[in-house]
């Protein structure tokens, strides 16, 4: 598997590469996450962990009053959500980076699908890292979240 892994990174810029079953080249998808629909519930807990109470995330009359449509869900429970995403194909161990940019609001109800593409290989600090194009999306194809992500690659 080594002389593979070596053999991906060898030729990542040529196009597709393979480790095993797993393309490595960029473009190439790795499992969605989609995560349950949001619950006030989630929402609820989240703000308690989080500490976060901001009240716009859990009574919509407050949301209304702060110019909102109803209440949203918290921007980070989404990025939670993208660190989810990369946890199930990933050991957690080798996440060097995440980071996000909001895009839309998520409001509770909503089903969010975490999709990510393999934008390149590289070697960082003597490290072979894939870095991924990440996007965090509703039920109704909105993107609410676009990241990126940089994997450690043994």
């Amino acid at each position: 598997m080594a002389d593979a892994v070596d053999a991906a990174f060898d030729h990542a810029a040529d196009g597709a590469s393979e480790v095993g079953h797993e393309a490595i080249a960029p473009g190439a998808a790795i499992p969605p996450f989609v995560a349950p629909r949001v619950t006030r519930l989630q929402l609820a807990l989240f703000a308690a962990a989080g500490a976060d109470p901001n009240s716009i995330h859990l009574d919509d009359a407050v949301a209304q009053a702060n110019g909102l449509p109803r209440a949203i869900v918290h921007g980070m429970l989404t990025m939670a959500f993208l660190g989810r995403l990369l946890t199930r194909q990933y050991p957690l161990a080798s996440v060097r980076s995440l980071e996000g940019r909001f895009v839309a609001m998520a409001f509770p109800g909503d089903t969010i699908t975490c999709t990510g593409t393999v934008h390149g290989c590289s070697t960082k600090g003597g490290e072979r890292v894939v870095e991924l194009d990440l996007a965090a999306r509703n039920q109704d194809g909105v993107t609410l979240l676009t990241g990126k992500a940089c994997v450690a690659w043994p």
